[in-house]
């Protein structure tokens, strides 16, 4: 059972790569143009994701258990993990599909990334970083505190978020697309040529995040997808051999970075890239902080903005916006702000 966690990542991470799925850019497009077309594909897969994840736990295959909610090591870490993923060049799953490119910078940022996740969670930092999480709010759910049934939440995000995406899709409509000529044709041409929009590529990955539920609890894995917990798993494996912590999440990850490098070879966007020294010292940083804010927030921008959202926890939808603020500011000190001085911006991936 735990194979599938390696098929469900192959076919995740082959989907973010092809899609140049990558949070990142999402959020600093709010702060750099003011454009929420990569936000809303990103609330595309939470809305889809919460119809299908309330679905099965009220169908009985999953139960959702709602925890106390860290709040002050939540806000703390995720605007940590914001600033950090600027730095970085992409977020934890954006990282994992460019290393799979070739990006050297990617590779520094996910080793740094997975080995401070590890520190923050069992090793040096472990001791602060649980008495921050250990200051909690029994209140859990955003439903919860309001007493009313997560459908009622559910109806209102899938609405907002249709009307969202009509709006966007209105508007692309109207505007004029050049493209190239065909090199294939067919599944080749669909799979590895074929641009893949970002509302197409957020309707495939978010039943991938709903099938990821079934399948992790079927291993006594008790979660949806995650990217944090799974990284400092390998870290702790490495160094300490157990071979217990090498769960479904550890194979949904080595999936991801399998499945990029499958769709970056197939269309010709693999190739090794060596980054400056300015860049190399930036990933690095950007992965030590992604582990430790992740750490500290208790998932990423997958495990807190796209699955603990789902389930409308406080957790997922506190460390969301604080995820947003920090790439804010991370955007006004290391770009607009850069830029505007006459230095050289810090590395922006194109990811749309």
């Amino acid at each position: 059972m735990l194979l599938t966690g390696l098929g469900l990542g192959v076919a995740l991470g082959f989907t973010m790569q092809r899609g140049r799925f990558c949070v990142t850019g999402a959020f600093r497009d709010l702060w750099l143009t003011g454009s929420t077309r990569w936000l809303t594909a990103f609330l595309i897969v939470i809305a889809v994701q919460s119809v299908g994840v309330f679905g099965l736990d009220a169908a009985g295959v999953i139960t959702l258990d709602p925890q106390p909610f860290a709040w002050l090591a939540t806000i703390i870490g995720a605007f940590i993990f914001g600033f950090a993923i600027v730095l970085a060049g992409g977020c934890a799953t954006g990282t994992y599909y460019r290393a799979g490119e070739g990006l050297v910078g990617s590779w520094f940022a996910l080793i740094f990334y997975a080995l401070f996740s590890a520190i923050s969670k069992t090793g040096a930092l472990s001791a602060p970083v649980a008495a921050l999480r250990g200051i909690t709010v029994e209140a859990s759910t955003i439903h919860g505190v309001l007493g009313i049934s997560p459908w009622v939440l559910v109806a209102v995000l899938v609405t907002g978020v249709g009307l969202l995406a009509r709006h966007h899709l209105r508007l692309r409509s109207s505007l004029p697309v050049a493209s190239l000529p065909a090199r294939t044709s067919g599944i080749q041409h669909l799979l590895f040529e074929k641009k893949w929009g970002a509302f197409t590529t957020a309707l495939i990955i978010a039943p991938l995040a709903i099938l990821a539920w079934p399948l992790s609890w079927a291993t006594g894995r008790e979660s949806g997808l995650g990217i944090t917990g799974p990284s400092s798993n390998i870290v702790n494996y490495l160094v300490r051999g157990n071979p217990q912590l090498i769960d479904w999440g550890v194979y949904l990850v080595i999936g991801i970075l399998l499945g990029s490098v499958i769709a970056a070879k197939g269309s010709g966007e693999f190739r090794v890239r060596l980054p400056d020294v300015t860049t190399t010292i930036r990933s690095i940083l950007g992965g030590v902080l992604m582990g430790v804010g992740a750490s500290l927030a208790g998932g990423c921008t997958i495990g807190n903005g796209m699955v603990d959202t789902a389930t409308f926890g406080l957790q997922g939808w506190v460390a969301l916006v604080f995820m947003i603020i920090g790439t804010g500011a991370a955007t006004r000190l290391f770009i607009t702000g850069s830029a505007r001085v006459g230095v050289s911006p810090a590395r922006v991936p194109a990811n749309q």
